[in-house]
């Protein structure tokens, strides 16, 4: 298992105009790929488990920070695009990715969880 330092980012939209344009939804998702690039994150083709630590905003109560550390987290951004924009900042082509699941909690800070399991016995 492996545990990187790096809050999850979902990939944005983006077009052309993103090349020179510098809008701030793009430019933290080039710094998170940075950052991904940065800490040598890897996966495996098969059998994995990424768990997406989302951080909980610093306007929570410390109430509601307690209730929510280590839920799930079931609102924006998507799952599919959280791998997504890490699977863009680690390889240039993913399609030899088959197998691998995919968690989102709460957490005081971001993160990201990388963990090998065995790959599925059915398949």
């Amino acid at each position: 298992m492996k545990t990187y330092p790096i809050a999850p980012l979902g990939k944005p939209r983006m077009t052309r105009a993103d090349r020179w344009k510098k809008r701030p939804e793009v430019m933290r998702y080039r710094a998170f790929c940075d950052e991904v690039r940065l800490h040598n994150v890897q996966l495996p083709e098969s059998g994995f488990h990424v768990t997406f630590i989302i951080p909980m905003p610093p306007s929570w109560s410390k109430k509601k920070r307690q209730q929510y550390d280590g839920q799930p987290h079931q609102s924006k951004p998507d799952m599919d695009n959280l791998m997504k924009a890490l699977m863009d900042a680690i390889y240039e082509d993913d399609a030899h990715i088959w197998d691998g699941h995919i968690t989102k909690r709460w957490g005081e800070t971001g993160q990201i969880i990388i963990q090998e399991v065995a790959a599925c016995a059915h398949c």
